[in-house]
């Protein structure tokens, strides 16, 4: 059987995953029990490769082999930051590059993973989108940066991930197919709570609408940054395509569907969109839809020369929202020290590289 026929393990969701070892095995005159050993090894041992499925007879695992295979990234490189923030820069099959990052807490540890390589949002401030977009990830891609990432945190914090966050590189809402797979094997397979999972978008009306059909109840977060149409324009251009009152409606349909946060991500520019006067503006659609605010100094990305709001700035923010009955937080700057903001890693990696060919030039 030829390698591009052969089926991902970490692709299929778990009733997937059974129906296809079942068959796998019954056409081979195996027990139904080798289907839970398989499935042992891969959500519980966190298996890294069909070799390591000792106990099933060499002929089995070669068989398997032959009809599967099994995702495992390769670490490219790894970034400790001194507040124990850990990044990893992941190389796929292809040669190309995804990030995710491990931020401990007092009580979690939250992996936040990537849903492409690159993004094509194009959004002024992110650096992600300064790198511009490859393709999408597989579902075994995005699965396996639970995995390995998992093995690591075992192996060096002696720690386990409690939350996911959908946060790191790429809009996860444009890769729904890879992102509900993988949705369904980290709830299902590896046991990852639902509220316990976050998927981020920048507005991605369908995806939104999509995903408050779930009964599972992920939770939801808004990339907002701006609570005036005109403004967040400039910043995310798909505001042009599905503009703030659009996805503000399909938010208040995800929220009546039950139990679902919403959170919105508010990353605070200097001069750009910190101005007292969108305070108001900001409290209204956060009322509308009982969403909980995230404040996010801004973290400078190459080739772009805004700065972070000042701090008293953004306490201001912060204050005044829980004074109108808006829950808000300032999220703490992580990993600063490695460069540890989705796609900071690769785009700052590139931009070292492009220096020496344009000094050439």
């Amino acid at each position: 059987m030829s390698k591009r026929s052969r089926t991902d393990l970490l692709s299929l969701p778990p009733e997937d995953l059974a129906l296809a070892l079942e068959t796998h095995f019954r056409k081979r005159n195996q027990p139904i029990y080798r289907t839970g050993q398989v499935r042992r090894w891969l959500y519980e041992d966190l298996s890294g490769s069909i070799d390591e499925m000792t106990d099933l007879p060499l002929k089995e695992r070669d068989a398997l082999k032959d009809s599967f295979t099994l995702t495992r990234l390769e670490k490219a490189r790894v970034e400790l930051s001194q507040d124990g923030t850990v990044k990893h820069l992941w190389s796929l099959s292809d040669g190309e590059f995804i990030e995710s990052v491990l931020i401990p807490s007092k009580k979690r540890l939250t992996l936040c993973i990537s849903s492409q390589a690159g993004c094509a949002m194009g959004c002024t401030f992110c650096a992600t989108g300064w790198g511009g977009f490859q393709r999408q990830l597989t579902t075994a891609e995005i699965v396996s940066q639970y995995t390995a990432s998992r093995r690591w945190a075992e192996d060096h914090l002696e720690a386990t991930i409690s939350n996911i966050v959908y946060m790191g590189m790429g809009e996860p809402l444009s890769n729904r197919k890879a992102l509900h797979d993988s949705l369904s094997i980290l709830n299902q397979g590896y046991a990852v709570g639902a509220r316990r999972i976050t998927v981020s978008t920048v507005g991605v009306v369908p995806g939104i609408l999509e995903l408050a059909e779930r009964p599972e109840q992920f939770r939801l977060a808004l990339s907002l940054h701006a609570p005036l149409s005109e403004l967040r324009l400039g910043l995310i251009p798909l505001e042009k395509r599905h503009p703030l009152p659009e996805v503000l409606s399909a938010l208040k349909h995800f929220n009546q569907s039950g139990g679902k946060r919403i959170t919105f991500e508010y990353t605070m520019i200097r001069g750009v969109n910190d101005a007292l006067e969108l305070i108001a503006p900001l409290v209204e659609l956060a009322r509308s839809v009982d969403a909980y605010v995230n404040l996010i100094p801004f973290n400078p990305i190459p080739y772009q020369n805004w700065e972070p709001s000042k701090n008293h700035r953004i306490k201001k923010f912060a204050k005044i929202l829980n004074e109108q009955g808006v829950p808000a937080a300032i999220r703490e700057t992580r990993g600063r020290d490695i460069d540890a903001a989705c796609g900071q890693l690769k785009a700052h990696t590139l931009a070292q590289l492009e220096k020496p060919r344009k000094q050439k030039d």
